[in-house]
């Protein structure tokens, strides 16, 4: 049985309660030993988070057992390793940020479109289909035909469509991204900005590679994903790619064999970006790591330099209390 199931999960709700469902959240996500991130906001909850099947489980009946969040659109993968190192319930203003704080989901939105009838639908040479996400997940797979926005984050997603789509507005759109939070908001900006026919795939890329046979599929590469998987294939099996800790872009196997390559230092994407105090930094972490993972702590970044603190502290304390009590003339008895 597969150890890990990995839960990517959003919802647009009002909830005016937010900042207090917070620790709520926590205690279930401790309770349960499941980890990774979920994001809370007054317009919703979105995450990804991974645990055993039954912990999940678990999660997604006290997510539902509120009745805002009764009808959660939750998408399952699975793991042989854990994804996710850290446990983390963060408040935000937007569940996804896209800077246009007056879009609601909840009132419009694009056409849901399911994984089996996509591939006519991009396959009309009349349609545009756009990829809402940033570059470099764009950069290792999109659908045969789609068009790469270029941007390095959602927030400029506006400007991309002020600057290019702005004109054909009377044109069919088909948009899609991983899961399919950010098609929730990007087509409901098109809807407000006068677009007609705005679709978006039901469920986002990761749906499609779960439903469709590779043999029928249109996708082409690899889809990338927010955590240590790095990427996944058809079937939601885990892809080729790695990925570098320093700037977090996905590297290939052959790109690791550049010289500019230096495990959790650097890669040929952010070798000029970093100055040599950064890759310092970067090469202790490391460092840091590789000793964490050596004594069986799942604990990464800044959390393994605070535990390997706390374990030299615990040994000096334990070490100043053995001196303390030793046999001394003054203190016989020990």
């Amino acid at each position: 049985m597969t150890k890990y199931t990995v839960s990517a999960l959003y919802h647009f709700a009002e909830l005016a309660d937010y900042e207090a469902l917070k620790p709520k959240y926590l205690d279930i996500l401790t309770k349960h030993d499941i980890h990774g991130t979920l994001l809370l906001a007054r317009e919703g909850i979105n995450g990804t988070v991974a645990g055993t099947p039954g912990a999940i489980t678990a999660l997604h009946d006290f997510i539902r057992s509120d009745d805002r969040l009764k009808n959660i659109v939750t998408k399952e993968s699975y793991s042989e390793e854990r994804p996710f190192h850290r446990t983390k319930v963060r408040l935000k203003k937007e569940i996804v940020t896209m800077g246009a704080p007056d879009i609601d989901p909840r009132h419009i939105v694009g056409t849901y479109v399911k994984p089996e009838d996509w591939n006519a639908l991009i396959l009309d040479p009349d349609v545009i289909v756009v990829d809402t996400r940033n570059d470099y997940e764009v950069g290792i797979g999109t659908f045969k035909g789609a068009i790469n926005p270029e941007t390095e984050t959602f927030r400029q997603f506006p400007a991309y469509v002020t600057e290019n789509l702005a004109g054909q507005k009377d044109k069919k759109v088909a948009m899609f991204c991983t899961g399919g939070i950010r098609c929730e908001k990007s087509t409901a900006y098109l809807k407000q900005q006068g677009f007609k026919d705005v679709y978006h795939l039901e469920g986002g890329i990761l749906k499609y590679l779960a439903e469709i046979p590779e043999k029928d599929s249109l996708w082409q590469g690899e889809c990338f994903v927010f955590d240590s998987r790095v990427s996944v294939k058809h079937d939601l099996v885990q892809g080729e790619y790695d990925q570098c800790y320093a700037c977090r872009m996905p590297i290939t196997e052959a790109e690791k064999q550049d010289n500019r390559y230096s495990q959790g230092v650097s890669c040929h994407h952010c070798y000029d970006s970093h100055d040599d105090k950064q890759k310092q930094r970067h090469l202790e972490r490391e460092k840091q790591v590789t000793l964490a993972r050596g004594k069986g702590l799942s604990h990464i970044g800044g959390e393994v330099a605070q535990v390997i603190q706390e374990r030299r502290a615990q040994k000096l304390f334990k070490k100043e209390q053995q001196r303390k009590t030793e046999p001394t003339p003054e203190n016989p008895a020990g």
